[in-house]
């Protein structure tokens, strides 16, 4: 989020209504559903200041908070969306996918530069039917998880009734 100008806001304002249309709550770092770390313009501008004045200590403080939280939020996380554009360094995203990959969670990468662009790595790590050339692919793959009874899980999808557990 720190590499790009809009903060990495539009693509994850542009999809939120489309998963909450479906049913799907949306955990968004860059709307933090906290008042604890926030993470906005401003914020990026003290740490940029902080960089530039070599308060190395400082930018610690306040990324620990940061990192935190949106680690959390992966650990709440059913699953994970990660938009990819591999011209930008994404140094969190990359954490964050790492961490859902071992909790064994689905990780939906939309890359910008196609789905031929995605790091070699992810291939190993990561299925690649959860890799998309665009949002309408990973849009047409979720309805399918969500609607189709012939699913291949591919061991990532795991759902619980939520009804047993809180008793609705």
């Amino acid at each position: 989020m720190d590499r790009v100008a809009d903060g990495g806001v539009t693509w994850r304002r542009n999809l939120s209504p489309k998963l909450k249309e479906m049913g799907v709550g949306v955990l968004d770092p860059s709307k933090k559903p906290t008042e604890f770390a926030k993470e906005d313009i401003n914020f990026r501008e003290t740490i940029n200041e902080l960089k530039r004045t070599h308060q190395f200590d400082n930018i610690k403080r306040e990324m620990k908070d940061i990192a935190a939280i949106d680690l959390r939020m992966v650990d709440i996380a059913h699953f994970v969306v990660m938009y990819m554009d591999i011209d930008v360094h994404m140094c969190g995203s990359y954490h964050e996918a790492f961490v859902a990959v071992s909790q064994k969670k689905p990780v939906l990468i939309v890359c910008k530069q196609g789905k031929p662009s995605v790091p070699n790595w992810m291939f190993g790590v990561i299925p690649h039917q959860h890799m998309f050339d665009n949002w309408s692919l990973l849009l047409e793959y979720l309805h399918h998880i969500d609607e189709d009874e012939d699913v291949d899980h591919l061991k990532r999808w795991r759902f619980f009734n939520f009804s047993e557990i809180y008793e609705q």
